[in-house]
């Protein structure tokens, strides 16, 4: 039971990041919430939610070089 809700939130996690990705809204946030939840049982997912996380953090701190400035 307990996979299949992690499985049907990560389902509805992906696709509004889908959505967001389509009209402007938080996709990334959504994307890495569904990608979470499918990495419990997914070892592909849990490698491309570390892949996410690498380039979220190096854009964040891009962003914070530029910003300081």
């Amino acid at each position: 039971m307990k996979k299949l809700l992690l499985q049907i939130s990560g389902v509805l996690f992906i696709l509004l990041g889908l959505f967001f990705a389509v009209v402007p809204g938080p996709s990334l946030i959504f994307f890495m919430a569904g990608l979470l939840c499918f990495s419990f049982y997914y070892s592909k997912a849990r490698h491309y939610l570390s892949l996410c996380q690498k380039a979220l953090t190096k854009s964040c701190a891009y962003l914070d070089k530029k910003l300081a400035r």
